[in-house]
């Protein structure tokens, strides 16, 4: 596959952005793209605990909001991103995971990546049947000691609610509960869904077959990524 650093020539020196609802693999296959191209992988949590961590003005700033649960105004989050976005190991491009979120955070951020010399996004959007979804979500199993994820349904252990490797119990998370997931559902396709008529418009947004395995799904990212490297 070669060096990080070879693979990164070929990275499209643009943001690339995952799309999706829960379950449709996009923070899975963002960490992946990120390690292929040797290019950063952006997510706003990270930043929000690193500016926390270095107790810089909008560390300070977002702080208490975060402790008292709430969400991080689109100043202090775009401020974050700016910063993130002007340092040198994302001169070949970067991968977003979990942001924009919203329209108005979308335009923002486009006048941002303009600004910094990066141009139109490159947005994959994972497209999954929510049949599906529920299926992958409220079958998720996690084992307590060790972390390893299952699936009752398509990866079942072979000691129903005990991990392969250490014997651990396996629990369901209270977000892989399937009301939960409804609900969760329900919201992205009315808070963040709008986003994909957005970037439809603009002609940047390429849908991508998450029904697939991981494997395959990455096969088609990849050369979604690569074509738009070209371009």
């Amino acid at each position: 596959m070669g060096s990080a650093a070879a693979m990164a020539r070929t990275a499209p020196q643009r943001a690339l952005i995952f799309l999706g609802p829960p379950g449709a693999g996009k923070g899975t296959q963002a960490r992946l793209i990120a390690e292929r191209y040797g290019v950063p992988h952006l997510s706003t949590g990270d930043m929000f605990r690193d500016h926390v961590r270095r107790d810089t003005e909008l560390g300070r700033r977002a702080r208490p909001i975060m402790e008292r649960g709430e969400l991080v105004p689109d100043e202090i989050v775009l401020g974050m991103v700016e910063e993130r976005i002007a340092r040198p190991d994302c001169r070949m491009g970067f991968v977003l995971d979990g942001f924009p979120r919203t329209l108005a955070q979308a335009e923002a951020l486009d006048r941002l990546l303009e600004a910094h010399g990066f141009g139109r996004p490159v947005v994959l959007h994972l497209v999954a049947d929510e049949a599906l979804l529920l299926r992958r979500l409220a079958g998720r199993r996690t084992c307590k000691l060790c972390g390893a994820v299952y699936n009752i349904y398509d990866r079942p252990p072979q000691v129903p609610g005990r991990c392969d490797l250490d014997g651990g119990e396996l629990v369901e998370r209270p977000d892989d509960r399937e009301e939960v997931v409804r609900q969760r559902l329900a919201s992205y396709h009315r808070q963040t869904r709008p986003l994909v008529d957005y970037y439809r418009a603009r002609g940047v947004l390429v849908d991508v077959d998450g029904t697939a395995d991981i494997e395959a799904v990455s096969r088609q990212v990849v050369a979604l990524v690569e074509r738009a490297a070209a371009s």
